[in-house]
C-alpha cells in the first residue's frame, strides 16, 4: 500500500446515480467514468495489495455502505477504491469495517512496515494506534489469508507476483552496486515510484537498508 494521489474532481455520473437512487431507482457507482479515473488516479493496481494487470476489478467502500442503506458513503468519490477482487472480499469483514488507513489522505509507508522476509509477507504497523494495526493486519491478510481453498489459492498467486518482482528489483540493485549506469538507474528509479506494482515492498526495502543504498535516498523520501 502506496499513497495516492487522487482527482479532487468526482466523477460526473455518481451525483447522478446517486439522485436516481434517492427517488427510488437503481443507481450505479461504477459507471466507466468512475472506473477510469480510479484506474488512473490507482495507476492501475489494487490500493491494498499493489498488485497490476487486474482480471477481476472491483469498486471497493473504505467505509461500507451495507446495501446501500449508507446512501453518502455508497457514492461518495472519496469512498470509493480501485481493488481486485480477492483483496474487497478479504476485507468485507467485520474487523475490518473500521480504523482502516485512507491512502489517500495519510502516507501509509508512515504507517505500516510491509516486507517480504524469507518468501512470506511480513507487514506491521509503526504506531500503536487501531488504524495502524488494522491496516497492517489487512494488508497482511490480502497475502497470507488461507480460510477457504480459492483464497489460498488467490493469496499465494500474489505472494509468487511479489516475489518475482523482488527478485528483478535484487537484481537491478547487485546490477547498481556493481556497475552502476544510467539504464539500471531508471529501471531501480522506476521500481521506487508509487507508480509501479509492490513498490511498497521495494520503497521499504531501500529504506531499511539505506546503509547500503545512499544514493537512493531521493527515490524513498516520504
Amino acid at each position: 500500500m502506496v499513497k495516492i494521489e487522487r482527482t479532487p474532481t468526482p466523477p460526473a455520473s455518481l451525483v447522478i446515480e446517486k439522485e436516481k437512487e434517492e427517488n427510488g431507482f437503481s443507481g450505479s457507482y461504477n459507471q466507466e467514468d468512475v472506473v477510469d479515473q480510479l484506474n488512473k488516479d490507482f495507476h492501475g493496481k489494487c490500493y491494498l495489495c499493489e498488485q497490476d494487470e487486474l482480471q477481476a476489478i472491483e469498486i471497493e467502500h473504505l467505509k461500507p455502505h451495507h446495501g446501500g442503506k449508507y446512501i453518502d458513503l455508497k457514492y461518495d468519490w472519496n469512498n470509493l477504491f480501485f481493488s481486485c477482487s480477492h483483496c474487497n472480499s478479504v476485507k468485507n469483514r467485520l474487523k475490518y469495517e473500521k480504523d482502516i488507513l485512507d491512502c489517500c489522505v495519510t502516507d501509509p509507508e508512515t504507517v505500516i512496515h510491509q516486507a517480504l522476509v524469507n518468501g512470506q509477507v511480513v507487514v506491521k504497523p509503526l504506531l500503536t494506534t487501531p488504524e495502524a494495526q488494522n491496516t497492517a493486519d489487512l494488508v497482511q491478510d490480502c497475502f497470507e489469508l488461507r480460510n477457504t481453498t480459492i483464497r489460498s489459492l488467490e493469496s499465494q498467486n500474489k505472494v509468487t507476483a511479489l516475489k518475482r518482482t523482488m527478485n528483478l528489483f535484487f537484481k537491478k540493485l547487485d546490477e547498481l552496486e556493481n556497475e552502476a549506469n544510467h539504464r539500471t538507474l531508471r529501471v531501480v528509479r522506476g521500481m521506487l515510484s508509487r507508480q509501479y506494482k509492490f513498490s511498497g515492498f521495494t520503497r521499504t526495502y531501500v529504506r531499511d537498508n539505506i546503509g547500503k543504498y545512499p544514493d537512493l535516498a531521493p527515490y524513498v523520501q516520504l
